[in-house]
């Protein structure tokens, strides 16, 4: 395996930068472009990516932009870009700019995307290797990550629906068993404790511990796994939230709970198992050590880590058959062992897809109502203005009360990483004008901006893992109703819809949260500048982008899509036929 192991020195603009430009004044000439060139500087702040010296911002390999040479690049386009051009960038590298029209996105990215026979690791890594393309993970390559803030309320809400379906409604007393708390997996502890449960979670690497700890993310740490179980059971007895990062790599915390007859209530995993190679970590190995395994041997390594990613689901399934309620969340690991390993254990009557994935076991109910991930940022850096947005929907939607708990537990738990951002579930359901959910919060948005109440433009994304926007069999779209969970028409079709929408920002990516070959997902961006140009734009996209999710629901059957089609006015061509 020939991998390219040479490290540019980073850009000295990104070195003076060190994160997102603030205020008022700007780089670029409006506002469309100066959002993009603050998302991507934002992408690489050291308090929001792991490593951004390296264009690193999360999943182990995730990157914002290709080279330090295309940092540049990227960042010199975007300030010559004019309001009626079009920017195109191929996996992190600038390669085109065209006159297009005002109403158009500034900026179009597709990251990572291979042709079916060739769309593999090894494919990809070749052509890493070679310099021409990178993998954008979701939101690292789309400039639309906010740091572990930007995952906080996805696991919560997958939490908080296992507690509703298994425990009235709250973990609390629970003690939740995952591990990994990097980029992503960094929320799982405050995702547990925001829900008034107990998390034990296992990290190979302690910074990342000490990390979350510094920002509230976790509360303890320590390196005796009988004392985190210890401190564990006290806090559940008690019913006191409580969190503790263990370090020590997951797959031997899950094999040593079993040997100590430890069941927690429920078992879960956020290592970066997409990644055999520059995601996950091996057992048997320091930091250090496998960080110069996989330079000096890579193949070694990858076998090393699949090894280790078999005891690990071997040990979920045997917590699962203890009583502990197993999911997987979205990090492909059953999906490695089944294609590597093919046997998650030596027993016949195991694999690997014994326990669900978070979806089809939480979520889909959501996407089903165009619900998903709707985050903005405040590109002035002002936290004030987010506590303006904070009020705002809240004001707009009384009747909420999920949302009204989630943003005043977000408020008080959650800290701002890099540009002050926030995320909340919205979704598709109208008002009596027939404005989505998502549009109805934009255009308040985009009136504060009109009237000054707000310092500078929001600008509004979301996560790809979105109700519309993603096909991926091992977890967005895992056991769809119909069979159709590989079917990747779906996120095309939603890309090229926002594109006609007017979206500022619209990317296609393939590989995400799960490796190359296992998933195809667009996200896009709206810049809410207090125009008439801003107003008319969330209308097209907020209802377009959701509405996506209604109809790829609905066409596979299901009956919560197809009632909110019909509730909101969604045109579903032979509906009838979907019923059936």
């Amino acid at each position: 395996m020939d991998r390219q192991t040479t490290r540019e020195t980073p850009s000295e603009q990104w070195q003076a930068f060190r994160g997102s430009p603030t205020g008022t004044d700007l780089e670029c000439k409006g506002w469309r472009q100066e959002a993009a060139f603050r998302l991507l500087n934002n992408n690489l702040d050291p308090e929001v990516a792991e490593r951004p010296e390296d264009l690193v911002v999360y999943g182990g390999t995730g990157r914002a932009a290709r080279s330090w040479d295309a940092y540049d690049a990227i960042v010199e386009e975007l300030r010559q870009l004019e309001n009626d051009e079009t920017l195109l960038v191929q996996s992190g590298k600038p390669v085109g700019r065209f006159r297009t029209h005002e109403q158009a996105p500034r900026v179009l990215i597709a990251n990572s995307n291979l042709v079916g026979k060739w769309d593999n690791w090894e494919q990809f890594h070749e052509l890493e290797a070679k310099g021409l393309i990178m993998y954008g993970q979701m939101t690292a390559g789309s400039w639309a990550y906010i740091g572990t803030q930007g995952i906080i309320q996805g696991t919560y809400e997958t939490l908080a629906e296992l507690a509703r379906q298994q425990y009235q409604g709250d973990l609390r007393g629970r003690i939740v068993v995952t591990g990994g708390l990097g980029g992503m997996g960094g929320a799982q502890p405050l995702a547990v404790t925001m829900n008034n449960g107990v998390c034990i979670a296992a990290e190979v690497d302690e910074s990342r511990i000490d990390r979350r700890i510094e920002t509230g993310y976790c509360m303890d740490k320590t390196e005796n796994l009988d004392e985190a179980i210890e401190r564990a059971k006290e806090a559940a007895e008690s019913g006191e939230p409580y969190s503790v990062g263990v370090h020590t790599n997951a797959a031997d915390m899950l094999e040593a709970m079993l040997d100590r007859d430890f069941i927690p209530d429920v078992v879960t995993d956020q290592t970066s198992a997409h990644d055999e190679l520059e995601g996950y970590y091996p057992s048997g190995y320091t930091v250090a050590e496998a960080d110069a395994l996989r330079n000096e041997n890579p193949e070694q390594y990858v076998e090393h880590s699949l090894d280790t990613m078999e005891r690990h689901v071997d040990a979920i399934l045997g917590l699962q058959e203890k009583g502990a309620i197993a999911f997987e969340y979205g990090n492909n690991i059953r999906g490695q062992v089944n294609e590597h390993r093919r046997k998650a254990s030596k027993s016949d009557d195991r694999n690997p897809f014994d326990f669900p994935g978070f979806v089809p076991a939480y979520i889909r109910p959501l996407f089903c109502q165009g619900k998903g991930p709707f985050r903005w940022v405040a590109l002035s850096g002002n936290p004030e203005d987010i506590h303006t947005t904070d009020e705002a929907v809240l004001e707009l939607f009384p009747e909420k009360e999920h949302l009204h708990r989630w943003i005043t537990l977000a408020q008080d738990q959650v800290s701002f990483q890099g540009l002050p951002s926030r995320v909340c579930w919205l979704g598709y359901q109208t008002d009596d004008e027939g404005l989505t959910e998502r549009a109805q919060f934009a255009l308040c948005i985009n009136e504060l901006v009109a009237k000054g109440e707000i310092d500078a433009p929001i600008v509004v994304t979301r996560d790809h893992l979105d109700a519309g926007s993603v096909a991926s069999p091992h977890r967005e779209t895992e056991a769809m109703r119909d069979g159709s969970d590989a079917i990747a028409d779906w996120p095309i079709l939603n890309a090229l819809l926002n594109c006609a929408a007017g979206a500022d920002i619209v990317s296609v990516h393939d590989g995400g949260g799960v490796g190359i070959g296992n998933a195809v997902h667009a996200n896009n961006h709206v810049v809410l500048d207090g125009t008439d140009r801003a107003r008319e734009t969330a209308k097209r996209v907020f209802t377009t982008d959701p509405g996506m999710g209604i109809i790829r629901h609905a066409d596979a059957g299901y009956e919560t899509a197809l009632k909110e089609a019909t509730r909101s006015n969604v045109h579903v061509p032979m509906q009838q036929q979907n019923r059936e």
